[in-house]
């Protein structure tokens, strides 16, 4: 792969008129961010939970404050890499990395079911386990794993790519780069290790396209397997940076975390001899400002920057590595020993207190029994919609995920569509008239 192919400005949709725009006051990747930001389905990322409950007194991380700073980590680290690139790289588009992966990062998320990472569970297990089972034998070996292995990401690019119904070719009509950019796992769900993959059958067409506009070249020996756009990895750590390390925050202002441990998690990550005159400013400002929030918030920033220079540096370091497609691994995951071993204990300590934190937990547990059942209720009148209770359902499926097709795999598409955009307030409310237990309100 090479810099001149991988950076486009070509649109998914338009590119017949690309070239032919008139000049604009932004350039085509802050548009891509544009695009997002007004959008519709990153709204809805308001009312989406990304880890605890959505906030009561205390306000903590959604779906949409989350991106909003991964996006500005990213574009951090874009810009970083950009000036390490601009004596090296023949191309005027390579001062614009920052705008592509902020944008890129903007949407990461976009198709995250609702409920936290359980949605994402939730949905597969329908297929697996739930109801969902006697649908096997209308689908291809890969149609069911798309739905057995149901993944965010893979369902991101669907959001941000399909044309539903009403709406314009292209989806939101992004760049070529920044679509890539988002596909963390750019292999089909049969090649999948674990859950993760990154385009399904109906999109798979679409990321071929892009793979072969971009020169991300098939690895040999492994049909429908990619290498990742270089940027993923920007985007990556990215979202890497910003969930683990906030959620350690959000954890001390819901006091599931001490004052005490909580400085001691970010002070982990500076060596007491490398990172000397650091400390010492550290030490300092923490006598200046006494408000504990603001401590916090002033050590988490400290940390975020030193992570973004150090997955920088080793990006440029594995650079021909990267670019020949034979990285493994995430940057965060080649940290300097020190960095290393506090992201360490940030993540056992996560997973011991924070994740399953009770709170979390019946998040978890209550978007199993609601999804499970919106599921269930809408492909069922999907699949039989001449009987007047699935008439009755179906209207309430908006216009643009209608389908006119005798395509099983496509059907229950659409509804997963339709739930996996919903908002946590909607699917309950949703979920409680469906099952009777609250009516709306009349008059």
């Amino acid at each position: 792969m090479n810099w001149n192919d991988l950076l486009s400005t070509k649109r998914l949709g338009l590119e017949k008129k690309s070239g032919s725009l008139p000049i604009q006051d932004r350039t085509e990747f802050q548009r891509d961010y544009d695009r997002i930001i007004f959008s519709s389905p990153f709204r809805r990322m308001q009312n989406k939970t990304q880890v605890f409950p959505l906030p009561g007194r205390v306000f903590v991380h959604n779906r949409l404050t989350h991106s909003l700073e991964v996006a500005s980590v990213g574009r951090s680290l874009g810009n970083l890499l950009s000036e390490k690139l601009a004596g090296s790289a023949n191309n005027n588009l390579i001062p614009e990395i920052g705008s592509v992966v902020s944008a890129a990062c903007l949407a990461h998320d976009m198709g995250n079911p609702p409920f936290g990472h359980s949605g994402e569970a939730a949905i597969s297990n329908f297929f697996k386990k739930g109801p969902g089972k006697g649908f096997i034998s209308q689908l291809t070996e890969n149609e069911w794993k798309d739905f057995t292995h149901f993944d965010g990401n893979a369902n991101a690019l669907r959001t941000l790519t399909h044309q539903f119904n009403g709406k314009r070719e292209g989806g939101f009509a992004l760049t070529y780069s920044t679509l890539a950019a988002i596909v963390k796992y750019p292999y089909e769900s049969v090649s999948a290790q674990k859950q993760k993959f990154g385009f399904f059958q109906s999109e798979k067409e679409i990321y071929l396209k892009i793979a072969n506009e971009l020169g991300i070249p098939e690895l040999s020996g492994e049909p429908k397997v990619f290498p990742r756009h270089p940027l993923v990895y920007l985007v990556e750590a990215a979202d890497d940076i910003c969930y683990q390390v906030m959620d350690v925050e959000d954890a001390f202002k819901l006091g599931i975390l001490s004052y005490d441990k909580t400085v001691e998690l970010f002070l982990n990550f500076y060596d007491p001899k490398n990172d000397k005159i650091q400390l010492e400013r550290i030490h300092k400002t923490l006598k200046q400002v006494t408000d504990p929030n603001e401590q916090i918030s002033y050590l988490r920033a400290g940390v975020i920057g030193k992570l973004i220079n150090q997955c920088v540096e080793y990006f440029w370091k594995q650079q021909e590595t990267i670019l020949s497609g034979e990285q493994t691994g995430s940057l965060i995951k080649n940290l300097k020993e020190t960095e290393a071993s506090a992201m360490e204990k940030v993540k056992k300590i996560s997973i011991s207190e924070i994740y399953n934190h009770r709170s979390v937990v019946e998040i978890e547990i209550a978007g199993y029994k609601i999804i499970g059942t919106l599921l269930e209720e809408f492909i069922g009148a999907i699949i039989t919609p001449k009987e007047l209770y699935s008439k009755k359902i179906t209207s309430l499926i908006p216009q643009q995920y209608s389908v006119s097709t005798d395509s099983t795999y496509l059907k229950i598409q659409s509804v997963i569509d339709f739930v996996s955009g919903m908002t946590d307030v909607f699917a309950l409310d949703l979920y409680r008239k469906i099952k009777g237990i609250s009516l709306p309100e009349i008059g």
